[in-house]
């Protein structure tokens, strides 16, 4: 206890400043470069995982509201819902991509190599690519997509089918905007010293980035491959009750998930390693 009073100059249980946030960003990068490739693999597939379960929370939320709330508090009522998927990342303890991103404070301070920083960006990648699409698998093998007359279905393939379609340049965008609210959800966690206070810094950032139609590169690792299944697979007295048809979904082939996840990727390192975790390291790291 006494040590932790000496080395943040206030008692141990209060929130970190952020000169000692960006400290404790460089540790938590080192440690996560550190990890051996089974273990950061194994952790990246349960980060696919969770964010899929915020994905998923997210469908049912929003599916069949359109016609009988507001717009903003649909949004709203989905980004609240897709915070479980953090939640479970930074409580639970699992490699995410996108929060990993910080790493780049690791980097700049030369804690870590470039090779160092890229290996464990790839199978964070990789890992939560795997886990995502298990769950999007899973989800779809459940029936899910039939639930709620099928609405919920619809919303997953309505979902998957925009997200397919935004063009290049407005993707990066979005993906910055997005990791730019994602690593501030993780950056503010670091301040929090229990578990009540992490999900608490964790919700807003979450829940304004989804209300907003900012876009996640693993979050899409579950919507686009989730919403191709039912295209793909779904029998035809699902798409009577739906009353379309797959071909009403030009725009949701693999090239339309492709066009989507490397935009997205990109304006993702962009919003979260450079709008975040360099500019936190030029103003609190950079003269050490």
């Amino acid at each position: 206890m006494q040590a932790g009073k000496q080395e943040t100059g206030h008692p141990p249980y209060d929130p970190l400043l952020p000169p000692e946030m960006a400290v404790r960003a460089e540790e938590v990068g080192v440690a996560k470069a550190r990890l051996d490739t089974i273990s950061l693999l194994a952790l990246a597939v349960l980060a696919g995982a969770f964010i899929a379960f915020g994905a998923v929370f997210t469908t049912v939320t929003i599916s069949g509201t359109t016609d009988t709330l507001p717009y903003g508090v649909v949004r709203l009522l989905g980004g609240l819902a897709f915070s479980l998927g953090l939640v479970l990342v930074v409580i639970g303890g699992a490699e995410l991509f996108t929060g990993n991103n910080l790493m780049v404070m690791a980097w700049a301070g030369r804690m870590i190599s470039l090779r160092t920083l890229l290996r464990a960006w790839t199978l964070a990648y990789v890992g939560n690519f795997v886990g995502a699409v298990g769950m999007a698998i899973l989800v779809f093998l459940s029936g899910q997509h039939a639930s709620g007359g099928g609405s919920v279905g619809r919303t997953m393939l309505s979902i998957a089918h925009n997200k397919a379609a935004i063009p290049f340049v407005e993707a990066v965008a979005l993906g910055i905007l997005c990791n730019v609210l994602v690593c501030l959800a993780v950056w503010l966690t670091y301040s929090a010293r229990t578990v009540t206070g992490k999900i608490l810094a964790i919700v807003p950032p979450i829940a304004a980035f989804v209300a907003a139609g900012f876009e996640h590169s693993v979050a899409n690792m579950y919507f686009l491959p989730a919403g191709l299944l039912i295209k793909w697979f779904a029998d035809a007295e699902y798409w009577r009750v739906l009353g379309t048809a797959a071909a009403d979904y030009p725009d949701l082939t693999l090239a339309g998930m492709a066009n989507n996840l490397v935009p997205v990727t990109i304006g993702n390192v962009i919003g979260g390693g450079v709008l975040v975790g360099i500019v936190y390291w030029f103003v609190y790291l950079r003269k050490r």
